[in-house]
């Protein structure tokens, strides 16, 4: 075999492997689907006092393990404590103004009532001279007193009443249901939720990491300070349109991670994102911006699955870990081929 015969045997070889491996890749992409653009999550809250304080002890360590309710870091109490002395002091002095108001209610009562009873006197005295000025055994000045005094008694029953309605006003409800009582009881328990907010815990199980505080630190509200990240795991996997159009909730699929080549995991598939970034447009008032692109095969539209590990993962996985994910096929055929597919490619990914 001359050697142009060679190297047009080697020409035909490398074409139809090529052949080979493109009808390979184009089935797979369609009965197979996989993709190393995949990795696990973690919900990750971030630790923010809800007060200002100055840090006086930190209770944990970087990538320490908690359990809900430990404590992580406490800041100073002391102002919070002067803050719950005055709020008990400021409830003490409503019930002494609360009792001050009862005994000036009293005796706006008793004023109230000997208002009263002088007005009846005044008036029966008017009667009883009318009916002499009547007989006119009486003078016309007479009268005109006792008609005088009428008026004057009813006038101060009526500002003993006045005063009696704003005493009663200034007191409020009766017994510890007031104004006054509520503003203070409700001031109080302010005062106590602040000064609880003081001791910092944990609200789940998880790792602390990020942890940068120190004894002398200055925390502000609501800025974070460290992270706690949970311990359930959310695997997600990108991949292109196409590939999804027979996925749904529930469908089985492989999970190789590249810190453990050649292990593979049984996941299920449980969520479809209904949507990408690219088609979020924000109501701004501005025109349509057309993508514009000079290439006439466009890159495919990736869309992102949610998985679910079937009970076993690897005991250390941090997220951020990345994967690689097979979904499973029907076929028997197919998955054998799909499940040799996850574990090369996993060891290729742990070589490189």
């Amino acid at each position: 075999m001359t050697p142009d015969q060679q190297f047009t045997r080697l020409v035909k070889f490398a074409i139809v492997g090529f052949l080979l491996l493109f009808s390979y890749f184009l089935l797979a992409d369609i009965k197979m689907p996989l993709t190393t653009q995949a990795m696990a999550t973690r919900t990750i809250t971030q630790v923010a006092p809800q007060i200002s304080g100055r840090v006086v002890q930190v209770y944990v360590n970087n990538n320490q393990q908690v359990t809900q309710g430990d404590p992580l870091f406490r800041l100073d109490p002391t102002e919070y404590q002067l803050a719950l002395e005055q709020a008990e002091l400021a409830l003490e002095q409503a019930k002494q103004d609360n009792a001050e108001l009862d005994a000036a209610m009293a005796v706006a009562e008793a004023d109230v009532a000997a208002s009263e009873i002088n007005f009846a006197l005044k008036q029966r005295e008017a009667k009883r001279i009318q009916s002499l000025y009547s007989q006119q055994s009486v003078s016309q000045q007479m009268i005109d007193q006792a008609r005088t005094q009428v008026k004057a008694s009813l006038s101060q029953l009526r500002a003993a009443k006045a005063q009696l309605a704003k005493v009663s006003t200034l007191r409020g409800d009766a017994g510890d249901s007031n104004l006054k009582l509520r503003q203070a009881h409700n001031n109080l328990k302010k005062a106590r939720l602040a000064l609880s907010y003081t001791q910092i815990r944990a609200d789940h199980d998880g790792v602390v990491t990020n942890v940068q505080l120190a004894s002398g630190n200055m925390v502000n509200n609501g800025s974070p300070v460290m992270a706690l990240v949970l311990e359930d795991v959310d695997v997600i996997a990108d991949f292109r349109e196409k590939s999804l159009r027979h996925v749904s909730r529930g469908a089985n699929a492989w999970v190789a991670f590249d810190s453990q080549p050649g292990q593979v995991y049984e996941a299920k598939v449980s969520s479809l994102d209904a949507g990408v970034s690219v088609a979020q447009f924000a109501a701004d008032g501005r025109l349509a911006t057309p993508e514009e692109s000079n290439r006439w095969v466009r890159d495919a539209q990736r869309f992102r699955l949610h998985l679910d590990m079937n009970g076993s993962q690897p005991n250390t996985l941090p997220a951020g870990a990345k994967a690689t994910v097979q979904l499973q096929p029907e076929n028997g055929a197919y998955r054998l081929l799909a499940s040799g597919q996850i574990k090369l490619i996993s060891l290729l990914h742990y070589i490189y």
